[in-house]
């Protein structure tokens, strides 16, 4: 079974480099996100984008198999999916809104502010999960040491050290949007959510390139 997530791994990071430019597929994803998005206006009078949390599950009542169970980010959609492979055939089961770093690309060094992305057939993994709620961070914006975790970090296995999932106590209003150092932000209630039926240390975690396509259909 290991080895059949490898190989959606694969799959996954091939299809998104060579139909990043098929239309029909950006337009059902597209259409898709829409759906489970709206608009709304900030105090500053604003506009931004808000993710219904009605919609993060899409499966529940799927029975999850850890051995073929993995997560998918998206860059180009700003979303994270749970999906899970059995007989060939991928099922969405659940997705939620992400914040990725403020600058594009892959990620080169510490300190670049850059989302790392997974190379085609390795993925990361999530090496560790540990209990976030009492961490704190200087964002340098004048508020000081302030909580910004959530409850859990979920610490990936990846060249560079310091990268998870995790909530956005504190920059609620990121997510979805592109606003962090390099790591995940979900929203605390989608972080609690993935962690209570998902996620578990060893799960295979797949970040795609900026603009490539999701390989699956929503």
């Amino acid at each position: 079974m290991r080895r059949c997530i490898i190989l959606l791994a694969t799959a996954i990071a091939l299809w998104g480099c060579g139909n990043s430019d098929d239309g029909k597929k950006g337009d059902e994803a597209a259409q898709s996100s829409s759906q489970a998005e709206r608009v709304e206006k900030t105090a500053d009078g604003q506009q931004r984008v808000s993710y219904r949390p009605d919609t993060a599950v899409i499966n529940n009542d799927k029975a999850v198999n850890p051995a073929s169970t993995m997560i998918v980010i998206s860059k180009k959609e700003l979303r994270l999916y749970v999906i899970s492979t059995a007989n060939g055939d991928t099922t969405v089961l659940a997705r939620y809104p992400v914040c990725l770093s403020r600058n594009k690309g892959q990620k080169e060094k510490s300190g670049d502010m850059r989302t790392p992305e997974s190379a085609p057939g390795k993925p990361f993994t999530i090496k560790q999960i540990q209990d976030a709620s009492t961490w704190v961070h200087d964002f340098g914006d004048g508020r000081g040491p302030i909580l910004a975790y959530g409850k859990w970090f979920m610490r990936l296995e990846t060249p560079f050290n310091g990268i998870g999932i995790h909530g956005s106590t504190g920059n609620e209003n990121s997510v979805p949007g592109r606003d962090s150092e390099g790591c995940i932000r979900l929203r605390d209630n989608d972080l609690i959510h993935l962690k209570e039926h998902y996620a578990q240390v060893g799960m295979p975690v797949v970040i795609l390139a900026e603009e490539a396509a999701l390989p699956f259909r929503q």
